[in-house]
């Protein structure tokens, strides 16, 4: 497993919406919530490494996704049942919320 996965219970409402206020992590949280796990290459779209790799970690400190390696990459899926635990209908009412919003 990859470092820097926090417990459920260090997983902060600030943290989590600080990391879903950038639309193409809002858009990395909608693939996973509507095809699950992802390699990291699948989700790259027509950005730098580097930039995503960024991304990634951001969403991933804050407790929203878990990456785990797989051979020569990552394997990315969200953390749906940790953050329904911590924070009830949040991840519900926000991917209702997505529904009616064109993607990024």
């Amino acid at each position: 497993m990859i470092a820097n996965h926090p417990e459920t219970e260090q997983i902060r409402l600030e943290n989590v919406l600080f990391a879903l206020g950038n639309p193409l992590r809002l858009a990395i949280v909608r693939t996973l919530a509507t095809e699950g796990e992802q390699a990291c290459g699948a989700l790259r779209r027509d950005v730098a490494r580097s930039t995503m790799t960024h991304h990634w970690r951001v969403l991933r400190d804050s407790g929203v996704i878990w990456q785990r390696p797989q051979g020569r990459e990552n394997l990315i899926s969200l953390r749906r049942d940790d953050l329904n635990a911590r924070f009830p209908g949040l991840l519900e009412t926000l991917m209702e919320v997505m529904e009616t919003r064109p993607e990024p």
